[in-house]
Formats: structure tokens, sequence, C-alpha cells
């Protein structure tokens, strides 16, 4: 059985996404959470480090110990584990298209996602408002998500973006997650892509984890003060 090692599932955005594919398709995995600790020696250092270079969450670690970091690299490893399912969709350019979709989402948003860091746990609505009136780049990355959104999911009738639930879809969820908990605004397809991702029994399960973790790290909370 792979084993996914993870960072706390309120903050990882990156963790969400490999996570929330595995529990999507009922891969059996096992789960490591490690807790977020980025002192020089600290454990999450020390454990991660054992992995990967990169020192980062999500790994995935295969039974006989080969690692897979990245993760459009574990993507890509659990679609080959398993090509029987659906992971990607079965159409040669809609499987490119939606790799795409992946791939811009990976290597951009920087500006969304620096401003609006993924907090499962908190009401952000305001300081969402705030920010979206004022910084141009947030705006210009929302415009750019709802278009990617609504784009694929008009093309392919729903309900998910390439029509059944798949990686690029694992991909956009924490994505989803920031622009819920921020308010930010988004056209009536694209918001119907949103909650339909979110009420997804696997993106359903990571949320209510991260809402039960009440593991509140200062690093990660610069919106609000922790209890």
């Amino acid at each position: 059985m792979n084993k996914l090692y993870i960072g706390n599932k309120n903050y990882s955005s990156w963790s969400m996404r490999p996570w929330v594919l595995l529990r999507a398709f009922d891969i059996p995995f096992e789960e490591v959470k490690l807790r977020f600790d980025f002192t020089p020696g600290s454990a999450f250092y020390q454990a991660i480090a054992a992995l990967t270079p990169t020192r980062k969450v999500p790994v995935l670690v295969e039974p006989d110990g080969f690692a897979v970091w990245d993760t459009l690299a574990i993507a890509e490893a659990i679609a080959d584990q398993h090509p029987d399912l659906p992971i990607w969709p079965r159409d040669r350019r809609q499987r490119a298209r939606a790799r795409s979709l992946c791939a811009e989402m990976h290597a951009g948003f920087g500006q969304l996602r620096s401003l609006c860091p993924m907090n499962i746990d908190a009401d952000l609505r305001e300081q969402g408002a705030k920010m979206l009136a004022a910084e141009t780049g947030l705006q210009t990355d929302l415009a750019r998500m709802d278009a990617l959104c609504s784009e694929a999911v008009t093309a392919s009738k729903g309900p998910f973006l390439f029509g059944e639930f798949g990686a690029v879809d694992a991909y956009f969820a924490p994505v989803v997650m920031r622009v819920s908990r921020y308010g930010l605004p988004l056209s009536p397809t694209a918001a119907t892509y949103a909650h339909t991702l979110e009420q997804h029994p696997a993106v359903k399960a990571w949320v209510a984890d991260a809402m039960a973790e009440k593991d509140f790290l200062d690093f990660e909370e610069p919106y609000r003060q922790c209890p």
C-alpha cells in the first residue's frame, strides 16, 4: 500500500490534491501527517528530508520505498498505477487539456496563492473583499480561474471540469477552498462548479478533518490571531 505524507490539513493546499484524488477513487493508502514546523532540525524537516531533497509535502511512497514528490508527478504516478480508472480524460486531446489546466494552476496564480493562503477553518470574507478591491493581481488571477472553470464545464457539460471527477478537479480543490473562505465572487457557471466540487465526498472528508484539526500555527495565520 502507498503512503502519502502530508502537512496540516487546514493549511496544506498542496497536500490536499493527491489526498482528495486517492480518496475520490477509493484507492487505499496510508496517511502520514507531519505537523508543519519549518525550524531547521525540526521533526518535520527530519522526516521529510529522509524522503525528498525538496523537504516539502506531499510525498507518495510506494510499498518498496520509491518516493514521488510534486503533486503533478504524484497524480501521474497514481494514474500509472491504476490505468483502469479515469483519473485523466480518456480522449487524448481532453487529457492534454486537463493536464494544461493542472500545469497552469501549478505554476501560476501567484497573487491568489500568496494573498489568500488556504485556511479552511477561518472565515476570511471581510479580508477577501478588502484585498479584491485593492489588489489588481488578485483580480486578474480570479478572472483567469473563473474563465478556466467556466470554459471547461461549459464544453464538457459538467458537472466537473471534464465531465466526471478526475485529477484536474482534485487539483482545483484548494483554490475552491480559497474562493469559499475569502468570499471571492465567481460567475454563475464557475460558482456552480465550485459548489459541486465542495460537495464531493472526498473534498468534504478533507474539510471535515481540517475543521477538526484545531492546530493553529502563527506563521500560517496572516489575517487572524490564533487562540
